[in-house]
């Protein structure tokens, strides 16, 4: 049976994060993650998680500026990346989270692909004293044009020339069925880099109940490549977050 993660970045926006939390756990998710959940204190968080029995799976290094979407990928701007890498791991140590999503940023050319990749050395550095995983992501080009990060392809090989075991790709199904569709045959290919699994509908990123993907059947086929880690449910909400949950019911 496919288990479910809960992305509290979307879903129960109007909840404190805590509260979210424990309504994931009665929805019947079996994990929740967060996008930038640093003005909640982790102690919160933490108490929230032991109660619920739930793990938070992951969290975002932050924006930086108002109008950016990452750091780690902007020449110039190497403390301040580092400094949302540290932050993010000493967050993630306190309520238990194993995955830390390190942003690129809006950044092209050979001088972002260096620092990128000279960041995501740090990062995974200071994550592997942690035993923790850093996950990168592509971005598709209508929500987020200019973002370093496009396709999986781009992604693997960061993966390969930062060198490091604790390196993963966020398989977010909703960027990447608009970046390069075929998700099945891209599941497969990609399996032995995945860290962690995201989806919503094409293309109004909403319930995965509707729009181009089939996702009856990627969830099946993610079944049968043997994955069953939580997949995240990262979408927005038509209405409320419990009014749109009957997909989770079959």
């Amino acid at each position: 049976m496919t288990k479910f993660s809960a992305n509290l970045g979307f879903l129960w926006t109007e909840l404190s994060l805590p509260d979210a939390v424990r309504a994931a756990k009665a929805a019947g998710f079996d994990a929740v993650e967060c996008h930038w959940p640093f003005e909640t204190p982790a102690e919160d968080v933490a108490a929230a998680l032991k109660e619920t029995g739930l793990t938070m799976l992951g969290l975002n290094t932050v924006r930086g500026n108002p109008g950016e979407n990452g750091l780690c990928a902007l020449p110039g701007r190497e403390a301040e990346a580092k400094a949302a890498i540290d932050q993010a791991l000493a967050y993630a140590e306190v309520i238990g989270t194993p995955n830390v999503h390190v942003m690129a940023g809006f950044a092209k050319g050979p001088e972002a692909h260096a620092t990128f990749v000279a960041n995501l050395r740090y990062a995974c550095e200071q994550a592997a004293k942690l035993g923790k995983t850093i996950l990168i992501e592509p971005l598709n080009h209508h929500d987020a044009p200019g973002y370093f990060l496009g396709t999986s392809a781009q992604a693997v090989e960061i993966i390969k020339e930062v060198g490091a075991p604790n390196i993963k790709l966020m398989f977010d199904c909703y960027h990447l069925q608009i970046m390069e569709g075929d998700l099945t045959r891209r599941l497969t290919d990609r399996l032995p880099v995945i860290g962690h699994i995201q989806f919503a509908s094409v293309p109004e990123r909403t319930e995965p109940d509707c729009g181009e993907v089939n996702y009856d059947h990627i969830f099946a086929h993610i079944a049968s490549l043997g994955y069953d880690a939580p997949l995240g449910a990262e979408y927005k909400p038509r209405g409320t977050t419990d009014e749109g949950l009957g997909w989770m019911k079959g």
